[in-house]
């Protein structure tokens, strides 16, 4: 039912314990103005509505975001009272406070919402992602490509010369720790949110998709401007980084209805792996449980679709304004695998195209928009390969997202009105402790592990100047641990035949160490410091380091939130000029 205006300004007293248990959009919630957001007050019983009393800065709510609020006396499946209302915006800069009132008790939150500088800083903005990007696995990518020499690196990455720095929190809304969707949400839209969350407040009930929505970067550069989208992984493009772009729902595993999302905000230009959520059931390799075909929707919709390497080359050819392209099914092979051992499931699609690749296809197909252009570009397995500790998977992956930093850079020298943002969503416990050197005596891998002046410096080589390592078997090469694990056999040793399993199942459901490589010689069992239900390691809490170059750039410094990074990006965009300070 619809609350009255005079049931909301009125007070009266209620019996019994109720009160505002929560408010959404949360306690110090920073609001880009005139962005559309689900305002909710969540009671923690059943209560009347002549009983509630919402204002914010002691008007009535209705005279500040222009919208009856509707009075729900059950909250979906929650037996408790809440009120909501969808789509509602703050159009005057400045510091709000919210009280909401049941009788005698009181909820206040207080926001901070925001305008823009009138004139935008940037034209394009190029924000790449390193999921799970930690300083080892940058450090790691320096030593492995470049070299050292008494104690100096013998090169550097692309990204250690971007001249503006920030430490960045990635905590989520209800925990100090985090997962990708929650913290890449909060780089794209501006509010914090809880694990597993894409561009909304986790409430309490059980529907996934009918949590309070916050606007996302693609939906207001949509609402805004006239610029190009562009969305870039080497995940499944429906996983939680890309999706954090455009999506909104509570739980990121819903897949195929993120499909359905990107479709009705059509970026540009879409190039991942995934295709299993965009296929009808009945066609092999499928995800979805419908027969919803979004290959066809897409092409409708007038996207070029493409699905291998060279079909991506060529891709630039036509008129065509809208790419999507899909490599995989699932998530991309790493590019170790990829490009050098031909692991994993290469055999299975062995024309994907790598992380530079696509990056340079998307800007020279977003760029073509004399508008200009926002691209999120993702490193995805950065961290997919530091969840099983296959540290150099995940450090040649590393390698391969600074090349793509690289080109990024190569744009941005001809067009200098570009904004370019390289930053992790979270961290892992990874470390750098020595060298593992096989030279020296004995068969007992520890001891192998130098440490201090024993370390001495790895002996990887790139003879053919491209980058990587020539191999990453050498004979005294990194040592690489992360400080939380599960059970699980610890070999000293890259890789070679596949990606890393550390731990299987057994009959009670607990993970355990992986016997397969119980018998490596000098494997060491290390009895796991998380929960036995994990099977992998997990993510930290540590801060993440952003770095960034280009107009706008200054903004970022110090200590930082993930929720004021959008601030930044609203800023360079100027995607609020017109509101009343």
């Amino acid at each position: 039912m619809r609350l009255l205006t005079a049931a909301l300004v009125a007070t009266t007293c209620l019996a019994g314990a109720a009160h505002a248990a929560t408010v959404y959009p949360l306690d110090r919630a920073t609001i880009l103005a005139d962005s559309p957001f689900d305002f909710k007050v969540e009671f923690d019983a059943t209560v009347k509505p002549e009983d509630v009393t919402i204002t914010i800065n002691g008007k009535p709510a209705k005279d500040v975001i222009g919208k009856d609020l509707t009075f729900n006396a059950k909250d979906g499946d929650v037996d408790a009272s809440a009120v909501i209302a969808r789509d509602v915006v703050v159009k005057e800069a400045g510091s709000y406070t919210i009280e909401a009132k049941a009788g005698d008790d009181v909820k206040s939150v207080t926001w901070d919402v925001y305008a823009t500088p009138a004139e935008p800083k940037a034209k394009n903005i190029i924000f790449i992602v390193g999921d799970g990007l930690s300083v080892a696995h940058r450090t790691a990518a320096r030593i492995m490509s470049k070299g050292m020499t008494e104690g100096k690196a013998d090169g550097r990455l692309n990204m250690d010369d971007l001249d503006h720095m920030a430490f960045i929190g990635t905590s989520s809304t209800h925990s100090i720790a985090t997962d990708s969707a929650n913290t890449m949400s909060a780089y794209m839209t501006g509010h914090k949110s809880r694990v597993n969350a894409l561009g909304v407040y986790a409430d309490r009930t059980k529907d996934a998709m009918d949590d309070p929505k916050v606007e996302t970067i693609a939906e207001a550069l949509r609402r805004t401007t006239k610029k190009s989208i562009g969305v870039v992984s080497t995940a499944e493009i429906e996983d939680a980084t890309p999706a954090a772009v455009i999506a909104h729902t509570r739980k990121r595993g819903e897949k195929a209805a993120i499909a359905g999302m990107f479709l009705d905000t059509k970026p540009d230009v879409i190039l991942g792996g995934g295709s299993a959520y965009f296929l009808g059931k009945d066609i092999p390799g499928s995800k979805r449980k419908d027969d919803h075909n979004y290959i066809d929707e897409f092409q409708k919709a007038g996207y070029k679709v493409v699905t291998s390497k060279e079909e991506l080359a060529s891709a630039g050819a036509g008129n065509e304004d809208k790419l999507l392209g899909l490599f995989h099914t699932g998530n991309m092979d790493v590019a170790l695998d990829r490009l050098f051992l031909k692991k994993g499931t290469v055999e299975k699609f062995p024309n994907q195209p790598g992380l530079v690749d696509l990056t340079k296809t998307a800007i020279d197909q977003l760029s073509k928009n004399p508008e200009g252009f926002f691209l999120m570009i993702e490193a995805a397995s950065v961290d997919k390969m530091s969840h099983p500790m296959d540290w150099d998977r995940a450090v040649v992956d590393t390698i391969e997202m600074d090349q793509a930093v690289g080109v990024a850079k190569e744009f941005a020298k001809t067009h200098p009105d570009t904004l370019i943002v390289v930053t992790g969503d979270h961290t892992h416990g990874v470390s750098i402790v020595g060298t593992i050197d096989d030279e020296k005596p004995g068969n007992d891998m520890r001891e192998k592990v130098g440490i201090y002046d024993d370390a001495g410096f790895p002996n990887y080589t790139d003879a053919n100047g491209d980058g990587y390592p020539d191999k990453i078997d050498v004979s005294r090469r990194l040592a690489m641990f992360s400080g939380n694990f599960p059970d699980y056999y610890e070999t000293f040793r890259p890789k070679m035949d596949g990606p890393f399993e550390p731990a299987v199942k057994d009959a009670d459901g607990n993970y355990v160490a992986n016997e397969a490589y119980k018998d490596v010689p000098g494997a060491v069992l290390r009895v796991g410091n998380i929960p036995r239900s994990g099977d992998t390691a997990a993510h930290t809490v540590d801060d993440v380091v952003l770095q960034a170059t280009g107009p706008g750039a200054d903004e970022f410094k110090g200590y930082m939130e993930q929720s004021d990074v959008y601030r930044v990006l609203a800023d360079a965009f100027a995607l609020a000029p017109d509101v009343k300070m």
